[in-house]
């Protein structure tokens, strides 16, 4: 299970301090540019104990990838052989390309929540750790509606992106909702959503 963790900033980063009952199944939701580079800090903080570790990208996303294999391979080099497990990639339907009308971007949200639903199902992760993407929401909506279902209750962590100053991302407006944990960067934020945790520049 994934028992309990506590956020905490500390040297500009995120610190994730466990106790975990048993191995947690991480889902890491990473895009291109300043996404992925910020959600692979945050996983750097992350004990061996969330693992295996589930990368989403989405499917028109060609960077990131490479970026995640060689963080893996690095982590890979200071693992001892007993505690060597398989973390997997997979990719979903992109839920908005960049300048594509709202009208159309429900047609293709809805289409990547269907795609995203029997994956998460399949996977069943104990924590999902996102931080803006819009790949994120399908997924995490679907473990959402897989918990309404007590199929499956999955920890939901949304770190808002360190771009975000006065106003949430349209990823973080939706997930403000359905998160258990949403972190933000910058004060003037908490002060707009107090559901939300400011723990200082932690990316």
């Amino acid at each position: 299970g994934a028992g309990l963790f506590v956020l905490s900033a500390h040297s500009g980063y995120i610190a994730v301090a466990d106790t975990v009952v048993a191995d947690t199944a991480c889902s890491l939701f990473c895009f291109t540019g300043g996404h992925t580079t910020e959600i692979l800090r945050l996983l750097s903080c992350l004990s061996e104990s969330y693992s295996p570790r589930h990368y989403v990208l989405a499917d028109s996303d060609k960077m990131s990838e490479a970026k995640i294999r060689s963080f893996e391979q690095k982590r890979l080099l200071l693992r001892e052989p007993s505690t060597l497990t398989e973390n997997l990639l997979d990719r979903i339907p992109r839920s908005r390309e960049v300048r594509q009308s709202w009208i159309s971007s429900v047609v293709t949200t809805l289409y990547s929540i269907l795609y995203s639903l029997p994956l998460t199902y399949k996977r069943k992760p104990d924590l999902i750790l996102c931080n803006g993407p819009g790949t994120c929401v399908p997924v995490c909506l679907s473990a959402f509606l897989l918990g309404l279902l007590r199929i499956k209750r999955t920890i939901i962590v949304y770190v808002e992106s360190i771009c975000r100053v006065e106003t949430l991302s349209l990823s973080g407006k939706i997930l403000y909702y359905f998160s258990d944990y949403f972190i933000v960067q910058w004060p003037d934020l908490k002060k707009k959503y107090p559901k939300s945790v400011y723990l200082g520049r932690i990316v």
